[in-house]
Protein backbone atom coordinates (compact mmCIF):
# COMPACT_ATOMS: atom_id res chain seq x y z
CA UNK A 1 0.00 0.00 0.00
CA UNK A 2 1.23 3.67 -0.75
CA UNK A 3 0.82 6.41 1.32
CA UNK A 4 -1.75 8.12 -1.16
CA UNK A 5 -3.97 5.26 -0.44
CA UNK A 6 -3.56 4.94 2.96
CA UNK A 7 -4.58 8.81 3.04
CA UNK A 8 -7.58 8.02 0.81
CA UNK A 9 -8.73 5.71 3.47
CA UNK A 10 -9.01 8.51 6.35
CA UNK A 11 -11.89 10.60 6.41
CA UNK A 12 -10.17 13.40 8.38
CA UNK A 13 -8.52 14.50 5.18
CA UNK A 14 -11.40 15.02 3.00
CA UNK A 15 -11.71 18.67 4.83
CA UNK A 16 -9.50 19.06 7.18
CA UNK A 17 -5.45 19.23 6.83
CA UNK A 18 -5.12 17.42 9.77
CA UNK A 19 -1.12 18.05 11.64
CA UNK A 20 -1.74 16.96 15.00
CA UNK A 21 -0.93 13.19 14.63
CA UNK A 22 1.51 13.51 18.04
CA UNK A 23 -1.69 14.02 19.88
CA UNK A 24 -3.98 12.03 17.88
CA UNK A 25 -4.45 10.08 15.10
CA UNK A 26 -6.96 10.00 12.99
CA UNK A 27 -8.17 6.04 11.88
CA UNK A 28 -8.65 4.98 8.57
CA UNK A 29 -11.93 3.74 7.70
CA UNK A 30 -10.23 0.25 7.67
CA UNK A 31 -9.13 0.34 11.08
CA UNK A 32 -12.61 1.63 12.44
CA UNK A 33 -14.58 -1.06 10.21
CA UNK A 34 -12.26 -3.94 11.93
CA UNK A 35 -13.35 -2.67 15.71
CA UNK A 36 -16.74 -2.51 15.00
CA UNK A 37 -16.50 -5.74 13.00
CA UNK A 38 -15.67 -7.09 16.29
CA UNK A 39 -17.66 -5.30 18.53
CA UNK A 40 -20.53 -6.69 16.68
CA UNK A 41 -19.46 -10.18 16.52
CA UNK A 42 -18.57 -10.13 20.09
CA UNK A 43 -22.19 -8.59 21.17
CA UNK A 44 -24.46 -9.87 18.22
CA UNK A 45 -22.80 -13.50 17.48
CA UNK A 46 -20.82 -14.89 20.36
CA UNK A 47 -23.50 -14.73 23.04
CA UNK A 48 -25.19 -17.84 21.10
CA UNK A 49 -22.22 -19.13 19.78
CA UNK A 50 -18.58 -19.70 22.07
CA UNK A 51 -19.50 -17.24 24.29
CA UNK A 52 -18.10 -13.20 25.18
CA UNK A 53 -15.80 -14.35 27.35
CA UNK A 54 -14.10 -17.05 25.00
CA UNK A 55 -14.21 -14.30 21.67
CA UNK A 56 -12.91 -11.43 23.99
CA UNK A 57 -10.13 -13.75 25.19
CA UNK A 58 -8.98 -14.74 21.69
CA UNK A 59 -9.22 -11.66 20.85
CA UNK A 60 -6.93 -10.63 23.78
CA UNK A 61 -4.58 -12.93 22.56
CA UNK A 62 -4.16 -12.46 19.19
CA UNK A 63 -3.43 -9.10 19.77
CA UNK A 64 -0.86 -9.40 22.55
CA UNK A 65 0.86 -11.59 20.14
CA UNK A 66 0.42 -8.82 17.09
CA UNK A 67 1.67 -6.31 19.45
CA UNK A 68 4.79 -8.26 20.63
CA UNK A 69 5.79 -9.64 16.87
CA UNK A 70 5.66 -5.47 16.42
CA UNK A 71 7.79 -4.29 19.53
CA UNK A 72 10.16 -7.32 19.01
CA UNK A 73 9.19 -8.99 22.36
CA UNK A 74 7.25 -12.60 23.38
CA UNK A 75 3.59 -12.16 23.76
CA UNK A 76 4.14 -13.08 27.88
CA UNK A 77 6.18 -9.98 28.08
CA UNK A 78 2.68 -7.78 26.59
CA UNK A 79 -0.08 -6.75 28.65
CA UNK A 80 -3.04 -4.65 26.98
CA UNK A 81 -4.08 -1.54 28.90
CA UNK A 82 -6.73 1.32 27.23
CA UNK A 83 -3.58 4.23 27.16
CA UNK A 84 0.14 5.03 27.89
CA UNK A 85 -1.06 6.69 31.19
CA UNK A 86 -3.14 3.31 32.32
CA UNK A 87 0.32 1.76 31.08
CA UNK A 88 2.48 4.27 33.34
CA UNK A 89 0.03 3.91 36.13
CA UNK A 90 -0.09 -0.31 36.10
CA UNK A 91 3.86 -0.49 36.45
CA UNK A 92 4.01 2.53 38.84
CA UNK A 93 1.54 0.92 41.02
CA UNK A 94 3.37 -2.00 41.05
CA UNK A 95 6.23 -1.45 42.35
CA UNK A 96 7.02 -2.06 46.35
CA UNK A 97 7.94 1.94 46.87
CA UNK A 98 9.34 2.64 50.43
CA UNK A 99 9.68 6.56 51.86
CA UNK A 100 12.41 7.86 50.44
CA UNK A 101 12.94 6.15 47.25
CA UNK A 102 13.78 8.04 44.39
CA UNK A 103 12.07 8.11 40.52
CA UNK A 104 14.69 9.90 38.18
CA UNK A 105 12.91 11.67 35.54
CA UNK A 106 13.93 14.47 32.51
CA UNK A 107 11.84 18.21 32.53
CA UNK A 108 10.93 16.83 28.97
CA UNK A 109 7.74 14.53 29.97
CA UNK A 110 4.44 14.73 29.43
CA UNK A 111 1.58 15.45 32.11
CA UNK A 112 1.26 11.61 31.81
CA UNK A 113 4.76 10.73 33.33
CA UNK A 114 4.98 13.50 36.04
CA UNK A 115 1.17 12.82 37.35
CA UNK A 116 2.06 9.41 39.26
CA UNK A 117 5.44 10.27 40.71
CA UNK A 118 3.41 13.12 42.30
CA UNK A 119 0.80 10.93 43.40
CA UNK A 120 3.47 8.73 44.68
CA UNK A 121 5.14 11.31 46.15
CA UNK A 122 2.43 12.34 48.47
CA UNK A 123 1.01 8.53 49.06
CA UNK A 124 4.07 6.90 49.79
CA UNK A 125 6.71 9.26 50.30
CA UNK A 126 9.00 8.96 47.09
CA UNK A 127 10.98 11.47 46.08
CA UNK A 128 11.34 12.67 42.74
CA UNK A 129 14.98 14.24 41.24
CA UNK A 130 14.33 16.00 37.74
CA UNK A 131 17.09 16.45 35.15
CA UNK A 132 16.90 19.29 33.07
CA UNK A 133 17.68 19.34 29.35
CA UNK A 134 18.29 21.64 26.53
CA UNK A 135 15.95 21.95 24.16
CA UNK A 136 14.86 18.54 24.27
CA UNK A 137 18.80 17.47 24.35
CA UNK A 138 19.73 15.37 27.75
CA UNK A 139 23.45 15.08 29.00
CA UNK A 140 24.29 11.66 30.24
CA UNK A 141 26.04 12.98 32.34
CA UNK A 142 23.68 15.22 34.25
CA UNK A 143 21.43 11.65 34.10
CA UNK A 144 24.40 10.02 35.18
CA UNK A 145 24.73 11.90 38.46
CA UNK A 146 21.37 12.16 39.07
CA UNK A 147 20.67 8.13 39.06
CA UNK A 148 23.10 7.70 42.04
CA UNK A 149 20.45 5.35 44.76
CA UNK A 150 17.45 6.15 42.34
CA UNK A 151 15.21 2.68 42.45
CA UNK A 152 13.46 3.86 39.09
CA UNK A 153 14.42 6.21 36.25
CA UNK A 154 11.64 7.14 33.76
CA UNK A 155 12.13 9.40 30.07
CA UNK A 156 10.39 9.43 26.68
CA UNK A 157 11.93 7.98 23.55
CA UNK A 158 10.81 10.52 21.65
CA UNK A 159 10.30 14.20 23.15
CA UNK A 160 6.83 15.80 22.70
CA UNK A 161 7.28 18.91 22.49
CA UNK A 162 10.78 19.49 20.56
CA UNK A 163 10.32 16.02 18.53
CA UNK A 164 14.07 14.75 20.16
CA UNK A 165 15.05 11.18 20.00
CA UNK A 166 16.05 10.85 23.47
CA UNK A 167 19.26 8.45 23.86
CA UNK A 168 17.34 5.66 25.63
CA UNK A 169 19.47 2.39 25.29
CA UNK A 170 22.32 5.12 27.02
CA UNK A 171 20.22 5.93 29.61
CA UNK A 172 19.21 2.81 30.46
CA UNK A 173 22.72 1.34 30.88
CA UNK A 174 23.49 4.13 33.28
CA UNK A 175 20.42 3.44 35.06
CA UNK A 176 21.31 -0.68 35.50
CA UNK A 177 24.49 0.02 36.50
CA UNK A 178 23.24 2.50 39.36
CA UNK A 179 21.09 -0.41 40.24
CA UNK A 180 17.81 1.45 38.87
CA UNK A 181 14.63 0.08 37.00
CA UNK A 182 13.61 1.82 33.44
CA UNK A 183 10.12 2.63 32.65
CA UNK A 184 9.97 4.20 28.64
CA UNK A 185 7.14 5.90 27.72
CA UNK A 186 7.18 5.30 23.94
CA UNK A 187 3.95 6.63 22.85
CA UNK A 188 5.35 8.93 19.92
CA UNK A 189 7.34 5.84 18.36
CA UNK A 190 4.81 2.80 16.90
CA UNK A 191 3.77 3.61 13.82
CA UNK A 192 6.17 6.33 13.35
CA UNK A 193 9.15 4.54 13.10
CA UNK A 194 10.68 0.90 13.77
CA UNK A 195 10.37 -0.13 17.66
CA UNK A 196 12.64 -2.67 19.07
CA UNK A 197 11.73 -3.30 22.75
CA UNK A 198 15.08 -5.38 23.26
CA UNK A 199 17.19 -2.45 21.75
CA UNK A 200 16.78 -0.33 24.56
CA UNK A 201 16.80 -2.93 27.26
CA UNK A 202 14.25 -1.08 29.50
CA UNK A 203 12.46 -3.12 32.44
CA UNK A 204 9.00 -1.75 31.26
CA UNK A 205 7.82 0.36 28.04
CA UNK A 206 4.33 1.86 27.38
CA UNK A 207 2.28 2.89 24.73
CA UNK A 208 -0.23 3.46 22.87
CA UNK A 209 -2.40 3.01 19.29
CA UNK A 210 -3.96 6.25 18.92
CA UNK A 211 -1.37 8.57 17.49
CA UNK A 212 1.03 7.30 14.91
CA UNK A 213 -0.32 4.07 14.85
CA UNK A 214 -4.00 5.98 13.60
CA UNK A 215 -5.76 3.25 15.67
CA UNK A 216 -8.78 3.83 17.99
CA UNK A 217 -8.84 5.05 21.69
CA UNK A 218 -8.53 2.31 24.21
CA UNK A 219 -5.80 0.28 23.14
CA UNK A 220 -2.73 0.44 24.78
CA UNK A 221 0.54 -2.10 26.01
CA UNK A 222 2.98 -2.29 28.39
CA UNK A 223 5.82 -4.42 27.31
CA UNK A 224 7.82 -6.05 30.81
CA UNK A 225 10.77 -7.76 30.83
CA UNK A 226 10.62 -11.38 32.15
CA UNK A 227 12.97 -10.72 35.03
CA UNK A 228 10.84 -7.10 36.14
CA UNK A 229 8.15 -8.69 35.93
CA UNK A 230 8.65 -11.13 38.76
CA UNK A 231 9.11 -8.00 40.82
CA UNK A 232 6.05 -6.70 40.34
CA UNK A 233 3.10 -6.54 42.58
CA UNK A 234 -0.31 -5.26 41.25
CA UNK A 235 -2.19 -2.94 43.42
CA UNK A 236 -5.20 -3.94 41.17
CA UNK A 237 -6.49 -7.67 40.83
CA UNK A 238 -9.06 -9.19 38.83
CA UNK A 239 -9.55 -12.71 37.03
CA UNK A 240 -7.20 -11.66 34.44
CA UNK A 241 -4.03 -10.99 36.54
CA UNK A 242 -4.20 -14.25 37.83
CA UNK A 243 -3.78 -18.31 37.54
CA UNK A 244 -7.03 -19.67 39.18
CA UNK A 245 -9.79 -16.16 40.12
CA UNK A 246 -11.30 -18.78 42.50
CA UNK A 247 -8.80 -20.78 43.76
CA UNK A 248 -8.11 -20.15 48.12
CA UNK A 249 -5.36 -18.42 47.54
CA UNK A 250 -4.14 -16.54 44.40
CA UNK A 251 -1.03 -16.46 42.85
CA UNK A 252 -0.30 -13.83 39.86
CA UNK A 253 0.19 -15.09 36.14
CA UNK A 254 3.99 -14.80 35.04
CA UNK A 255 5.13 -12.07 33.11
CA UNK A 256 3.34 -8.85 31.82
CA UNK A 257 -0.29 -10.41 31.82
CA UNK A 258 -0.13 -9.85 35.80
CA UNK A 259 -1.12 -5.87 35.12
CA UNK A 260 -4.29 -6.64 33.24
CA UNK A 261 -7.62 -7.16 35.45
CA UNK A 262 -11.12 -7.55 33.97
CA UNK A 263 -13.73 -6.95 31.24
CA UNK A 264 -12.76 -4.16 28.80
CA UNK A 265 -14.14 -4.28 25.10
CA UNK A 266 -11.99 -6.18 22.23
CA UNK A 267 -13.28 -3.83 19.52
CA UNK A 268 -10.31 -1.31 20.20
CA UNK A 269 -7.88 -4.25 20.55
CA UNK A 270 -9.09 -5.81 16.72
CA UNK A 271 -8.87 -1.99 15.43
CA UNK A 272 -5.19 -1.52 16.56
CA UNK A 273 -4.07 -4.96 14.94
CA UNK A 274 -5.68 -3.55 11.57
CA UNK A 275 -3.47 -0.10 12.79
CA UNK A 276 -0.70 -2.39 12.72
CA UNK A 277 -1.43 -4.26 9.31
CA UNK A 278 -1.81 -0.95 7.85
CA UNK A 279 0.84 1.24 8.92
CA UNK A 280 2.96 -2.15 7.74
CA UNK A 281 1.65 -2.26 4.72
CA UNK A 282 2.66 0.88 3.60
CA UNK A 283 6.52 0.32 5.14
CA UNK A 284 8.31 2.00 8.11
CA UNK A 285 10.85 2.73 5.97
CA UNK A 286 8.23 4.68 3.44
CA UNK A 287 6.97 6.12 6.32
CA UNK A 288 10.15 7.48 7.85
CA UNK A 289 11.59 8.10 4.14
CA UNK A 290 7.89 10.25 3.47
CA UNK A 291 7.93 12.14 7.02
CA UNK A 292 11.30 13.63 6.24
CA UNK A 293 10.55 15.01 3.36
CA UNK A 294 7.83 16.68 4.61
CA UNK A 295 9.15 18.20 7.72
CA UNK A 296 12.14 19.39 5.89
CA UNK A 297 10.02 21.12 3.66
CA UNK A 298 8.05 22.81 6.41
CA UNK A 299 11.43 23.48 8.45
CA UNK A 300 12.51 25.17 5.23
CA UNK A 301 9.43 27.44 5.13
CA UNK A 302 9.61 28.85 8.53
CA UNK A 303 10.90 32.19 9.17
CA UNK A 304 14.62 32.63 10.56
CA UNK A 305 14.72 32.19 14.37
CA UNK A 306 11.49 30.52 15.07
CA UNK A 307 12.46 26.62 14.98
CA UNK A 308 12.63 24.94 18.08
CA UNK A 309 12.68 21.61 16.70
CA UNK A 310 16.13 19.90 15.51
CA UNK A 311 17.11 21.13 11.66
CA UNK A 312 17.87 17.32 11.32
CA UNK A 313 15.33 15.03 10.78
CA UNK A 314 14.83 12.91 14.00
CA UNK A 315 11.19 12.62 14.37
CA UNK A 316 7.54 13.86 12.72
CA UNK A 317 6.79 16.36 15.07
CA UNK A 318 8.10 19.90 14.60
CA UNK A 319 7.51 22.77 16.66
CA UNK A 320 8.29 26.29 16.26
CA UNK A 321 7.76 29.70 18.39
CA UNK A 322 4.65 32.20 17.13
CA UNK A 323 3.67 35.84 19.11
CA UNK A 324 0.24 33.82 19.89
CA UNK A 325 -0.13 30.00 20.20
CA UNK A 326 -3.25 30.22 21.61
CA UNK A 327 -4.44 32.59 18.68
CA UNK A 328 -2.76 30.96 16.03
CA UNK A 329 -3.92 27.10 16.42
CA UNK A 330 -7.80 28.63 16.72
CA UNK A 331 -6.84 31.13 13.53
CA UNK A 332 -5.52 27.99 11.82
CA UNK A 333 -8.30 25.68 12.91
CA UNK A 334 -10.83 28.05 11.38
CA UNK A 335 -8.85 27.92 7.91
CA UNK A 336 -9.11 24.22 8.10
CA UNK A 337 -5.54 23.56 9.27
CA UNK A 338 -4.99 21.61 12.69
CA UNK A 339 -1.93 21.63 14.91
CA UNK A 340 -1.34 22.45 18.87
CA UNK A 341 -0.13 24.95 20.68
CA UNK A 342 2.75 23.79 23.30
CA UNK A 343 3.69 24.48 27.24
CA UNK A 344 7.00 25.84 26.02
CA UNK A 345 8.48 28.91 24.28
CA UNK A 346 4.85 30.29 23.22
CA UNK A 347 5.18 27.35 20.81
CA UNK A 348 2.85 25.42 18.55
CA UNK A 349 3.92 21.83 16.85
CA UNK A 350 2.82 20.15 13.64
CA UNK A 351 3.22 16.49 13.53
CA UNK A 352 3.89 15.31 9.94
CA UNK A 353 3.16 11.29 9.12
CA UNK A 354 2.87 9.37 6.22
CA UNK A 355 -0.93 10.73 5.35
CA UNK A 356 0.47 14.29 4.61
CA UNK A 357 1.82 15.88 1.53
CA UNK A 358 3.42 18.36 0.70
CA UNK A 359 0.01 20.10 -0.59
CA UNK A 360 -0.57 20.20 3.59
CA UNK A 361 2.76 21.63 4.14
CA UNK A 362 2.06 24.29 1.83
CA UNK A 363 -1.03 24.86 3.33
CA UNK A 364 0.30 25.33 6.79
CA UNK A 365 2.78 27.80 5.62
CA UNK A 366 0.64 29.82 3.66
CA UNK A 367 -1.55 29.99 6.29
CA UNK A 368 0.92 31.54 9.23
Amino acid sequence: MDPAELRADVPTFDETVYLNTGASGPSPRRVVAAANDCLERHEFDAPGEEGMYPFAWDQFDRTRERVAEFVGADPDEIALTQSTSDGINRVACAIDWEPGDTVVRTDLEHSAGILPWKRLRDRRGVEVEVVQTDAGRLDLDDLDDALADAELLFLSAIDWCYGTELPVAEAVELAHEAGARVLVDAVQVPGQTTMDVREWGADYVVAAGHKWLLGPWGAGFVYVDRAAAEALEPSFVGYRSVEEPMAESYVFKPGAPRLEVGTTSPGPYAGLRAAMDAIEAVGLDTVERHVERLTDRLKAGLPDGALLSPREYESGLVSWRVDDAEATVERLREEGVVLRSLPVDGAVRASLHVVNTEEDVDRLLGAL
